[in-house]
């Protein structure tokens, strides 16, 4: 039921299993639902949220009476480094690269603006608010565990399901049956919406010419990017089953650091050179909090292991031999006078989106920039 590799301190080791079929199912379960539109996936990911909501808070406020205010000393312990993991103020920076795979639903969200009903308003509300409500609770169920069982405990005993070390000594067994429920549920949602990220983002692409046309084509009747949803859910329903949770998560916290740093030098960019470009939503703080935030991304880039740096690289070479193999000849930028002869439609009711459908398949897109 495992998969077969397992990872630790960026070594490979067999577990003697052959496949994880519980991870490979519910990967194809929730492409299903996502081929089926984003209405039918809300709903399933709405009853995820509000299960995981309840259980964190009762986590919270069950085991709250159990803390110890002396397990907080030392706050922030000495650099230490061994098989249960790294400490100090090194183990602080290099777990916030693994606690960033939780926060790359926010991402997530504005790959579906153009399925919202007034994106320039609700995403930037929606974002903020999400934002800030889970730092907050991720910060008070932190707080609350470790002053439950000390941190040594915790690495030492947990072997990946923490919750259990702090709730064994409340010796509340309900507890625990719930938070092993509300931590399925978590993971479901997780997955969920990042299934709905990664095919909007290759439609884009290929909208934008730098990726085949066939990623922008919509079934028939859901008016979804069928294909690419099938072909992002095939992908990470074999990864899920063959390769352990940690190392996919290290995967992806590197790769989207990466990615949110060119984001960061896109807002920079295209305020230097497009400044009178008209803006539905403004990045507040002019150039401070963009710079803040690629040197934030570099930062923890930085710390994270050898391994993952080099598998960044990997795939970036990988991205960057597909786009002047392909992205370069054919995207809409690069190449204006090829497409000059497609008459726009509008499909969104705003001004600065517009797309073209033909045979179902969007064949043009002219948003503008929102930075």
């Amino acid at each position: 039921m495992n998969a077969p590799f397992a990872y630790n301190h960026d070594a490979f080791s067999l577990t003697g299993s052959w496949f994880s079929l519980p991870s490979f199912i519910i990967v194809v379960l929730l492409t299903i639902l996502l081929c089926r539109g984003v209405k039918s996936s809300a709903r399933v990911n709405n009853v995820l949220v509000v299960i995981k909501l309840i259980v964190i808070l009762l986590f919270i406020f069950g085991t709250c009476k159990w803390v110890n205010p002396d397990n907080f000393k030392p706050f922030v312990p000495p650099n230490t480094s061994g098989k249960f993991g790294e400490f100090g103020a090194s183990g602080v920076l290099r777990g916030a690269t693994v606690v960033f795979f939780a926060f790359i639903g926010f991402d997530a969200i504005s790959t579906a603006a153009q399925e919202a009903r007034n994106p320039q308003r609700d995403l930037p509300i929606g974002i903020g608010l999400s934002l800030v409500s889970c730092t907050v609770l991720y910060i008070a169920t932190s707080i609350t565990m470790l002053g439950v069982v000390n941190y040594k405990d915790i690495a030492g005993e947990s072997k990946g399901a923490p919750f259990k070390v702090a709730i064994d000594v409340t010796g509340m067994k309900w507890l625990a049956i719930v938070c092993e429920i509300g931590i399925l549920a978590g993971l479901i949602s997780v997955m969920l919406v990042l299934l709905i990220g990664q095919p909007r983002i290759f439609f884009s692409m290929a909208v934008d010419g730098l990726f085949p046309q066939i990623a922008s084509r919509l079934h028939p009747k859901y008016k979804t990017p069928v294909y690419t949803t099938a072909i992002a859910g095939t992908i990470c329903a074999a990864a899920g089953g063959m390769f352990p949770v940690d190392l996919l998560a290290d995967l992806t916290s590197v790769g989207t650091l990466f990615a949110f740093f060119l984001v960061h030098c896109s807002v920079l960019i295209l305020r230097w050179k497009e400044p009178d470009r008209p803006r539905k939503f403004k990045v507040p703080f002019g150039p401070v909090l963009p710079i803040l935030g690629a040197l934030c991304c570099v930062g923890l880039i930085a710390v994270d292991s050898v391994s993952a740096i080099i598998r960044l690289i990997v795939w970036l070479a990988i991205g960057l031999v597909f786009y002047f193999a392909y992205g370069y000849r054919y995207s809409r930028l690069n190449n204006p006078e090829k497409y000059a002869h497609e008459q726009q439609m509008e499909v969104v009711g705003e001004h600065n989106h517009h797309l073209e459908i033909k045979n179902g398949e969007a064949v043009h897109s002219t948003s503008d920039v929102k930075v």
